[in-house]
């Protein structure tokens, strides 16, 4: 598998506080790989040092074999919240990317368009976001991160705020969307059970500063069902990586 993203030797200090010691991960094409740690660990500062917000105080960030550390717009960003502006229309929300990239108003949300049956979107093009469930926010919050025309898509626990039953069904809907669309993924979670069901790999990240304790590769083909959460074969990863999180005595 070719590898499309590389973080070398990643490290953080704010202030007297190292956050990042020597981070190294990559991202093949294709692939969804997870970095897995207790909530507070470093996990979003290396994001956002990926993505270009942040510089590191050592190490960079290659992109297709070019370093791109410290620039911003080379990877797609969806954090947390689905930051969807509140007053704009759906489909005005979802082709902001394209607009501010310089294209016409009227091109950008016939791009747009296109686009919203494929994400699940079909009837809310002028709704407003007030008007969707926490699932469909997600859906057009997904499309507005494609659309910025990106190769890598890194998502900050875009799950963590809804219900058991729709988390199952968006993480499936989004393995599905992923593969369509071409889109390699480096995803944030605390949850195991997540991690262990969407992730081709998976990076734990743990202690003070964080460092990458365990790299663990999932081999079951996806999706991978509620059965699969019952199986043998779930539960000895899910004790796997529970066992290397708790065993750091700096978490």
């Amino acid at each position: 598998m070719k590898t499309i993203l590389t973080a070398d030797n990643i490290s953080k200090t704010y202030g007297e506080n190292q956050v990042l010691k020597d981070i190294n991960i990559s991202l093949g094409a294709g692939e969804l790989v997870s970095i897995l740690g207790v909530s507070g660990v470093g996990k979003t500062t290396l994001f956002n040092v990926l993505s270009g917000l942040i510089l590191p105080d050592t190490g960079r960030v290659t992109l297709k074999g070019e370093d791109v550390t410290g620039q911003t717009g080379r990877l797609s960003y969806m954090q947390q919240k689905d930051l969807l502006l509140e007053h704009k229309t759906v489909l005005d929300n979802t082709a902001l990317p394209l607009i501010l990239s310089g294209m016409k108003k009227t091109a950008a949300r016939d791009m747009a368009a296109d686009y919203f049956d494929q994400f699940g979107l079909h009837g809310t093009e002028n709704k407003y976001p007030s008007q969707l469930s926490g699932g469909m926010r997600q859906r057009a919050a997904f499309l507005r991160t494609y659309l910025c025309g990106c190769p890598v898509a890194l998502l900050d626990e875009p799950f963590s705020a809804l219900d058991t039953h729709t988390k199952r069904a968006m993480e499936e809907w989004y393995l599905g969307v992923m593969d369509e669309i071409k889109l390699s993924t480096l995803f944030i979670t605390h949850d195991v059970d997540e991690a262990v069901l969407i992730s081709d790999r998976i990076y734990i990240m743990s202690g003070r500063p964080a460092e990458i304790s365990a790299k663990i590769a999932i081999s079951e083909p996806k999706p991978r069902t509620g059965e699969f959460m019952l199986s043998d074969v779930f539960i000895q990863y899910k004790r796997e990586i529970t066992s290397r999180i708790s065993g750091d005595n700096n978490v």
